[in-house]
């Protein structure tokens, strides 16, 4: 993977760069990160850039035969480790390289969920055992077949247990010519022992804008279909495909018209809307009701006072200064995002959705028309 194949992240590149052209490379490093920011690409394009036998000012050649090699993840130099799913017949991360290679090749922005989803979980938890720990200490004591530079990726340490301490000695004195790249997304579940041994890249969320364009370039969305995915997607690229690939519907308008038939207590409306709803499928009920949680919470920002902070496109913003001005009060916004935060916690767990949204409509009326909140939500109407 080279780094113009991936989304963004442009100063990120440049200091990595800058560590090979300066010779100042650290033998242990941790990018971190939130998911669907790049790290994980951004590790393997760098590994590939440090190996590349024909440098480039800016990235590695993509031609000679160690970046033949790297684009396929077939380098015998290059190494992985990530949480798998153990049992009699996984007992490494090797047992499982072939889908994880096929991972990496359809798409290398993944989330755990995604490289769940690829292999048999049953009910067991992922993690990163003693015998993959082991695994790695017997590969990197092996002298490099080909590059100057072993590199050993590891895919979220946090699923390390305290069997991660077997690797301490060799993160802190590596074999000659050796690369720890640790791709994480949460600093306060790594080992302690570990974290202090490595140095920290921290990759910041994509922005909005260079999400949208993605949309737009890669995707071929209109501007207006880009803006809501990236403002729902909050810097996730995951996410942000996963949009494009499961929703079909212009969130913003229906949710909108949502709210205006709750105020107006257009119970008819409501009825035709909960039947449209119900045969959205799953995902795009979920999307609906995300960018649902999202649009209150900025409402509650314009609600507070907070406007330079509110992040919605023109149009939005305008519907969202509407109904703050002439409907939504914080204590309504509060509870209408407890309600569908509910509803996207029972509709992941397979709830009726015809029920479900006929339920909330009707909390809506109670909300926006009556100023009655839900039994249990404790809040105080001015």
């Amino acid at each position: 993977m080279q780094f113009k194949e991936i989304v963004g992240q442009e100063n990120i590149k440049q200091q990595l760069i800058q560590t090979v052209a300066e010779n100042r490379i650290s033998h242990a490093q941790l990018f971190l990160s939130c998911d669907g920011s790049g790290a994980l690409p951004l590790a393997i394009a760098y590994a590939q850039y440090i190996n590349c036998l024909d440098k480039q000012l800016d990235d590695s050649c993509g031609v000679c035969s160690s970046c033949r090699k790297y684009e396929r993840y077939i380098h015998p130099d290059l190494h992985f480790s990530y949480p798998f799913f153990a049992s009699k017949d996984v007992r490494t991360a090797v047992d499982v390289l072939e889908e994880w290679r096929s991972m990496l090749l359809a798409d290398a922005y993944f989330d755990m969920d995604i490289w769940r989803s690829k292999l048999s979980a049953e009910n067991k938890q992922a993690n990163i055992n003693i015998a993959e720990c082991h695994d790695i200490i017997k590969k990197l004591s092996y002298k490099a077949f080909e590059a100057e530079t072993k590199v050993l990726i590891m895919w979220l340490p946090e699923y390390l247990d305290k069997e991660g301490n077997a690797l301490l000695k060799i993160i802190e004195e590596p074999p000659q010519n050796t690369l720890f790249i640790l791709v994480a997304n949460n600093q306060e579940q790594i080992l302690s022992t570990l974290l202090s041994r490595t140095q920290i890249v921290k990759i910041p969320k994509l922005s909005h804008a260079t999400v949208e364009s993605y949309l737009m370039e890669g995707h071929g969305l209109s501007e207006n279909q880009a803006t809501e995915y990236s403002f729902l997607a909050d810097g996730n690229l995951i996410e942000a495909k996963s949009l494009v690939t499961n929703t079909h519907n212009e969130n913003a308008d229906k949710f909108a018209e949502w709210l205006r038939m709750g105020y107006g207590n257009r119970v008819l409306d409501l009825t035709t809307f909960v039947e449209q709803a119900a045969g959205w499928g799953r995902e795009n009920q979920k999307n609906f009701l995300k960018y649902g949680i999202s649009f209150l919470r900025e409402c509650s920002l314009l609600l507070s006072g907070a406007e330079d902070l509110v992040k919605l496109p023109v149009r939005a913003l305008e519907t969202a200064k509407k109904l703050s001005t002439h409907v939504l009060d914080l204590n309504m916004a509060d509870a209408i995002i407890t309600e569908l935060e509910k509803a996207h916690y029972h509709i992941e767990r397979n709830a009726n959705p015809k029920i479900l949204f006929l339920d909330v409509s009707l909390q809506l009326v109670k909300i926006i028309k009556f100023k009655t909140f839900p039994k249990g939500t404790q809040h105080i109407y001015n």
